[in-house]
């Protein structure tokens, strides 16, 4: 059988964080940022908000917006490199909040990438009839862990939580390709000491080389072509590593869903928080063919191919 998406759903502080109120701690300016990333805000979650609670939040919608109850889930994978603790996990957190009393659960860490890795693992319980519904979630608190003296960190991440519920899906629907992959030697290009470190010319040179490739490869591990391609869903780092991406599978620009201007860098939370903008914004069709592609810290990537629909 074929998996699929069956509902998605997000959830953001309230709390917004723009240039014009970074400018005025530290030596930074919206026009720089701005030109050279595209973000224009970033939310920012207070003290009394943890990545389990985004997480939850955006769990429940996507639970909602599948049409189940809580007891139908049997997996629950949360992608994250900032748990609210060191155990227990994240996803149990989720589960007991939610009621998923039969569910499994576990965290994956993969940075930026990690939805990608979460949304593939969750797949191979679907497909081999192992599980009927698997809840996956990628969701971040980065600003716990930024340096808020360092402007060329701390003007790109924000927060925030996004999930999918995984099901089976009719045939020639859900998730047609997919590659994943990882390169250690370049992690010393993008760790977390205290805070957040990054080689941003380094992680630049990959991710636009990556970004590009993974998506080729999917779509041509699917049996289609770059026409076919209705949607490309890039992890939201940098809008001139996105335009890259774009420009290298011919798209135009209207193709290409972008989120960075409102929400910044949100790590493994940044595709799924696209996804439901575009759901919100009735963009998405059924049937639409949606690439999805991200990379991060390890360095790893991973990319997806899929027919929008059950």
């Amino acid at each position: 059988m074929n998996a699929g998406i069956w509902g998605m759903g997000r959830y953001v502080p309230d709390n917004v964080v723009t240039n014009a109120d970074l400018e005025k701690k530290m030596d930074t300016s919206d026009e720089w940022i701005r030109t050279r990333t595209g973000i224009e805000e970033r939310r920012i979650a207070g003290d009394d908000i943890n990545t389990s609670h985004m997480a939850i939040k955006a769990a429940e919608k996507a639970i909602a917006h599948a049409g189940i109850q809580p007891e139908e889930i049997d997996l629950i994978i949360t992608a994250t490199v900032t748990p609210d603790h060191g155990f227990p996990s994240v996803s149990c957190m989720i589960q007991h909040e939610i009621g998923a009393v039969n569910a499994a659960a576990m965290d994956i860490s993969a940075a930026c990438a990690g939805f990608m890795y979460g949304i593939i693992t969750g797949k191979q319980f679907v497909e081999t009839g192992t599980y009927k519904h698997v809840l996956v979630i990628g969701a971040e608190k980065l600003s716990k862990i930024v340096d808020w003296d360092d402007r060329n960190t701390a003007v790109l991440f924000g927060d925030g939580a996004g999930a999918a519920v995984l099901g089976p899906v009719s045939e020639g629907r859900g998730i047609l390709s997919f590659e994943l992959g990882a390169d250690g030697r370049g992690l010393q290009h993008l760790y977390q000491d205290e805070f957040v470190q990054m080689n941003g010319r380094e992680v630049f040179k990959f991710a636009v080389r990556q970004m590009g490739e993974s998506s080729i490869n999917v779509i041509e591990k699917a049996g289609l072509t770059k026409e076919d391609v209705d949607f490309l869903m890039p992890h939201q780092a940098n809008i001139r590593i996105m335009e890259s991406a774009r420009e290298r599978l011919g798209l135009p620009l209207e193709k290409m869903s972008v989120t960075v201007n409102q929400f910044g860098n949100t790590s493994s939370a940044s595709i799924p928080i696209t996804f439901v903008e575009e759901l919100e914004k009735g963009k998405i069709k059924e049937d639409d063919v949606i690439v999805m592609v991200g990379f991060g810290g390890g360095l790893t990537w991973g990319a997806i191919a899929m027919r929008w629909g059950r």
